[in-house]
């Protein structure tokens, strides 16, 4: 048992070198540089090239008396000549800029995909060289094999014979095109330009002979002496334009660097379980992006000589035929009025993670033999134990035997955490779509996932999604991602201090970092106005607000009210807009906007997404009530089409937070640590929130499967970043206007009638007055009265100026100081 576990240890120490960060940086440095080195002896070779070879090359490293010129010495010299002049001639060159970037590549720096750019750099250099090869042989010996190397004088030589000199030239020019046609964008529209030419030319000359020969036809006659009459029928030549469905340019996506890391540890158990497990095992992979992204439709498109792209559109109809020719300028950017703008750069962020911050082997075996034991206990066998590490739970996969109740495992939660000695496991039983009960421990030294991981992954990178929203990595070490627009709506609920202000960080930064502000506007609620004011710097690119306001942030409680029941006038005059379009949602309206197939004159107009974002929802319903869930449940309910979406956020989660109501509508939700279980049924329906171990971890329901997850952490500096970036670029004259909104508050005030006055007025006024505070709570405990007529009462006593207006969670303000001046109205009142 010694001697295998000696074995083991040596084999994950020599695995372990090789997976070494170290190693590989180093690596690539030392290929970088040599490339560097390569180049210049390959450059002085060239000047040198009669002198580094004046001398046999067996005897350069033994001969101390031999010398070269080579800038490289014996060594450079050695190398240049067994790569131009014994390789590829002039095409050699590409073989230093190959492992240079191969160098870049180890060292984590991708200016360009590794293997298309050697893959390409490869085939340059052999046709080069058999090029050169072809056209000049060995003519003068010029560096000892000519301008091709030896390799391309040999295969030219054999090639001619084989197929002749010309049949050589014309496979040549054939390899040419054809890898030029795949490698550049216009290599393919030249060559067709060219063959479109020649046609043209040859269909003039055609059609030139045909008319002499009709005219030679008409002066003489036909048969009878009579001269000819023919018809003349206008010939249209056919344009070499081929016609073509014009397209929207494709998104450019800001960055090209991305690292995706995924982390597999797995146990498998021998004849008896627990004999034995495979060392952890880390892969890493580097996924670019589709370079071919921005050349898949090039091939539909014609470029002349002058630079401009035509693309003919033609309309027949019964009436008439009309031939209209198009441009992409016929189609509206709603970026153009930003065209400057630029998306933050991820440098921006930072990289908090520890790479010391893993999962061992002895603590992987250790949680593996206490759960088997546990279960042991209990008589529960397992016939296969797994595990999954993430970034800060794993999680133990168990195949329980024949026979095995799953209840009987999910019942031992308790005894298992006891003998784990953890914060709180977590049992699912069984594990969707698998035939495996899941154990989720937590680690003991959790991992620290940066938003910077999530931003540069591949999957972030290459999202077609219309608002992507990336939040962690799931415990596989996948980056995971949502779509607002297919949510539609997300309720995020926690207990304080566990990752919800965190959480919304991430959104929002995933946001900006993927959408232009003509696209994307933010409605930022921020009762506590302290965790959302970063984002007034951006208010004249990404923000909306009412057209009286002035702050960008809305922090007082009225002002939500009005925001959101102007976001419901913004709704239904949306909704007026797709109605006149005849369309069903937004994103087919905007289509039909940018196509120019609606027109502004009629008020149609671009209508970006808005994102309303609530963050402490709990305090807004204690203050507001029914007046801010009124206009929330509309939006929740009918919002979806029009492009807005609802971001609720609270730390209360009971059911008179959380209605019914709510819940109905947001089928999205996102449960932080809850501190019972009660808590965690009332956010998702479900236990387990009370289990998580807090730090960012959560669980994310989508209305089908709840998976766990591992918030990105986005510190408040990152932010502060992000947005001065954003803020400092040329943005619009102001923030996204709202409709206006006027609330009822006045027009009641105004409408009282006095004369109808309540018959607790003048006791309900003194009582205000003495004891300086204007509440209806107060009046209604004074006077055991209702809620209704003490409102009444405050109603009136507005209208008679001795209370000020609503403001919402305050009292009224009482505008009557002493009783010698309430006495004074009183009196005036009821002599009127």
């Amino acid at each position: 048992m010694g001697t295998k576990s000696k074995s083991q240890e040596q084999t994950e120490n020599r695995t372990g070198f090789f997976h070494d960060e170290r190693v590989w940086f180093i690596s690539g440095m030392f290929a970088c540089l040599f490339s560097i080195y390569l180049s210049l002896a390959l450059i002085s070779f060239i000047f040198t090239w009669q002198t580094d070879q004046s001398f046999e090359w067996q005897n350069v490293f033994s001969a101390s008396s031999v010398s070269v010129d080579n800038w490289g010495g014996k060594i450079g010299a050695f190398f240049a000549n067994m790569l131009i002049s014994d390789g590829f001639g002039i095409g050699a060159f590409v073989i230093p800029l190959i492992l240079g970037l191969g160098g870049l590549r180890l060292m984590k720096l991708r200016p360009y995909p590794f293997r298309k750019a050697s893959r390409t750099l490869l085939i340059t250099a052999i046709l080069t060289s058999l090029t050169l090869g072809y056209l000049f042989g060995s003519a003068q010996g010029l560096f000892g094999n000519g301008l091709g190397g030896a390799h391309g004088v040999f295969m030219a030589q054999w090639m001619n014979s084989l197929m002749g000199k010309f049949g050589t030239g014309l496979f040549l020019f054939f390899a040419a095109a054809t890898f030029l046609t795949f490698t550049t964008k216009n290599t393919f529209h030249w060559l067709n330009f060219g063959v479109g030419a020649v046609h043209t030319m040859l269909k003039k000359d055609e059609t030139a002979t045909k008319t002499a020969e009709e005219a030679e036809w008409e002066a003489n006659g036909n048969e009878d002496g009579k001269p000819n009459t023919i018809s003349k029928i206008q010939e249209i030549e056919t344009p070499t334009t081929p016609k073509t469905n014009i397209k929207r340019p494709a998104e450019v996506i800001f960055e090209t660097n991305i690292d995706k890391t995924e982390k597999s540890n797995i146990i498998s158990p021998d004849e008896e379980v627990g004999n034995n497990i495979t060392d952890a095992s880390v892969i890493e992979a580097a996924i670019m992006p589709n370079d071919h992204q921005a050349d898949e439709n090039t091939n539909d498109e014609f470029v002349d000589n002058s630079g401009e792209i035509q693309l003919t559109v033609e309309k027949i109809a019964e009436e008439d035929q009309v031939e209209i020719a198009h441009s992409d300028q016929d189609f509206y950017d709603p970026t153009l009025d930003l065209s400057g703008y630029q998306r933050p750069p991820v440098e921006l962020l930072e990289e908090w993670k520890n790479p010391e911050l893993t999962v061992s082997n002895d603590e992987l075996i250790s949680n593996k033999n206490k759960i088997v034991e546990t279960l042991a206990n209990y008589k529960i066998q397992i016939d296969k134990i797994k595990a999954t590490i993430g970034p800060t739970v794993t999680l133990y996969e168990i195949v329980p035997a024949p026979g095995v109740r799953i209840s009987k495992i999910k019942n031992l939660e308790d005894d298992i955490a006891l003998s784990l000695a953890a914060l709180g496991i977590r049992i699912i039983a069984p594990i969707p779509g698998k035939g495996t009960i899941g154990i989720e421990v937590p680690n003991l030294n959790p991992e620290v996932v940066s938003m910077l991981s999530i931003i540069k992954s591949a999957k972030f990178q290459e999202s077609k999604y219309d608002l992507p929203l990336a939040l962690g990595k799931t415990i596989s070490n996948e980056t995971f991602m949502l779509d607002l627009t297919k949510m539609p709506h997300l309720l995020v609920a926690g207990a304080t201090g566990q990752g919800k202000s965190v959480g919304l960080n991430a959104m929002l930064a995933s946001l900006l970092y993927k959408k232009h502000p003509s696209q994307l506007k933010f409605v930022l609620v921020d009762p506590k106005k302290v965790e959302l004011t970063l984002y007034s710097k951006i208010e004249r690119h990404f923000l909306a607000k009412l057209p009286d306001s002035e702050e960008p942030i809305i922090t007082d409680t009225q002002k939500v009210i009005y925001t959101l029941n102007s976001l419901c006038n913004e709704m239904d005059s949306r909704y007026d807009l797709l109605k006149l379009a005849h369309v069903r949602n937004i994103k087919e309206y905007n289509e039909k906007f940018v196509s120019r197939r609606l027109s502004p004159t009629k008020g149609h107009k671009f209508l970006p997404y808005i994102v309303v974002v609530i963050d402490e929802f709990a305090d807004l319903i204690m203050t507001a009530g029914r007046e801010i869930e009124t206009p929330i449940a509309r939006i929740a309910q009918l919002a979806r089409a029009i492009g807005i979406h609802l971001i609720i956020a609270t730390q209360r989660p009971t059911t008179n937070i959380i209605t019914g109501v709510i819940k109905a509508n947001f089928p999205a939700r996102i449960a932080f640590r809850v501190s019972s279980m009660i808590d965690s049924r009332t956010i998702l329906d479900c236990p387990g929130a009370n289990q998580l171990i807090g730090r960012g971890d959560m669980l994310v329901s989508t209305g089908n499967d709840i998976i766990r997850v591992q918030c990105a952490f986005v510190d408040t500096p990152e932010i502060e970043r992000i947005t001065d970036f954003i803020g400092n670029q040329r943005g619009y004259s102001s923030a996204f206007l709202l409709p206006e909104y006027k609330g009822d508050e006045t027009i009641e005030g105004n409408e009282v009638d006095l004369s109808k006055k309540d018959d607790l007025f003048e006791e309900a006024a003194r009582v205000i007055v003495m004891n300086q505070q204007g509440s209806t709570s107060m009046i209604q405990r004074k006077f055991s009265i209702g809620y209704n007529r003490a409102g009444r009462i405050i109603d009136q006593l507005e209208a008679a100026g001795i209370v000020g207006s609503f403001e919402g969670s305050k009292a009224r303000q009482v505008l009557i100081t002493d009783e010698i001046s309430l006495e004074h109205i009183l009196n005036n009142l009821n002599n009127k």
